[in-house]
């Protein structure tokens, strides 16, 4: 079955950066348009970011244009997401989803989540 794990997360201070990975497994990963989505404390999931099978088409939500970069590695079956000049409302669970840019509801397969929080 799909699996997808994400690791990176943690605390970082205001305008500081990390990097998020997902491993996956369970399909044909080089075959699919994957997803960075979000959920901030108390707030439904997020859109954040997507990339295309072949990485080289891809696509950011405006909050995030400029300081995230999404990218994959389809040989190590892995996705990232460098965030850079993080700000407090960057603070979330990322997850890695197996899904396009535009979908509507929240039926797809996502990774249990990395926390990044974004504080002094």
């Amino acid at each position: 079955q799909v699996q997808l794990v994400e690791s990176g997360g943690g605390l970082v201070q205001p305008g500081g950066s990390v990097t998020l990975s997902c491993l996956a497994s369970g399909f044909d990963f080089g075959s699919y348009t994957l997803s960075w989505v979000r959920q901030a404390p108390g707030k439904g999931l997020e859109w954040v970011s997507s990339i295309n099978s072949d990485g080289d088409r891809t696509s950011y939500d405006d909050s995030v244009k400029g300081r995230f970069t999404v990218s994959r590695d389809n040989a190590k079956n892995t996705l990232f997401l460098q965030m850079n000049s993080l700000k407090p409302e960057d603070t979330a669970v990322y997850y890695c989803a197996k899904r396009p840019k535009y979908y509507s509801g929240t039926n797809y397969a996502r990774g249990q989540g990395t926390q990044v929080t974004v504080s002094l």
